[in-house]
């Protein structure tokens, strides 16, 4: 039996809390500013890489010991840390929220799953597509390996291919295009060469063979307004829009900024625990 629910968290403008200053730490702020995050770090000395992100409004750095009532209004607490009493403080605090205030927030002990609400996963990520690889605990290595492996599968180009198939959703959903002719368009773009095309940095063959499925489904559309999702990385700009595609995809599959992509593929083997 399953030991944890998998789900994808909304922490957009939410208090997130990394207590420790190390890589570790700069890697867990990392994950949560990049997802939207407002993101405070606690310690008394900061690594190079928190230094730059603070810098650069990223996070904001609290320089400081933790002290119980810091945790104060935090949705998610992530600490990195070996010090044994500091971990239990921090529980603590977090358990004793619960009963003076409705909400507990989430918290994860790096490498201590006895005192973690949420373990995390090793990521791939691909703009929108996110793949998430858990041994819940068993092996975080093996599971590293095995989100590696998933690399060559799904190259970058799956980046463009989903804004693609985002934006051709949105017509099609506009158009009033039932939901089982929406399941044939996209077992039509998901055996069709666009991703090929893609692969290969073939942008125009990409964008006219989308185009000729639309076509197909009764749908036309400008070959511009396919491009431009491509060439500026935003579905909504050939619609003149700023807001997600539909409300589903804004508060569930929204893509944001990604720091696996950012610094080099970094991914969340070292997360915890939990992977």
């Amino acid at each position: 039996m399953p030991k944890y629910y998998p789900i994808m968290l909304d922490v957009r403008d939410r208090l997130a809390i990394v207590i420790g200053g190390d890589q570790v730490a700069a890697e867990k702020a990392a994950a949560l500013a990049a997802s939207g995050a407002r993101v405070s770090v606690l310690s008394p000395t900061f690594c190079d890489e928190l230094l730059w992100m603070a810098e650069h409004k990223q996070v904001t750095l609290r320089q400081k010991a933790y002290e119980p009532g810091d945790l104060a209004g935090a949705f998610v607490v992530i600490a990195a840390t070996n010090n044994s009493q500091l971990i239990e403080a921090i529980w603590a605090e977090t358990q004793e929220r619960g009963q003076t205030v409705p909400t507990v927030p989430l918290v994860n002990i790096v490498d201590v799953p006895a005192r973690c609400s949420f373990i995390l996963p090793s990521i791939l990520r691909r703009d929108q597509l996110t793949i998430a690889v858990s041994t819940e605990g068993a092996s975080p290595g093996l599971a590293k390996r095995i989100r590696q492996g998933l690399e060559e599968y799904f190259p970058r180009a799956y980046g463009p291919y989903l804004r693609l198939a985002a934006l051709a959703r949105f017509y099609l959903r506009n158009a009033g295009v039932s939901y089982e002719r929406r399941d044939d368009f996209f077992n039509d773009f998901f055996v069709s060469d666009v991703l090929e095309h893609l692969v290969r940095g073939n942008i125009e063959r990409a964008v006219v063979t989308t185009a000729s499925l639309l076509h197909h489904y009764g749908i036309d559309v400008a070959l511009s307004d396919l491009k431009a999702v491509l060439e500026t990385g935003d579905p909504n700009v050939s619609r003149g829009e700023r807001s997600a595609i539909d409300p589903d995809v804004s508060r569930g599959e929204r893509s944001t900024g990604d720091p696996d992509v950012s610094r080099g593929e970094r991914s969340e083997e070292r997360v915890n625990y939990g992977a």
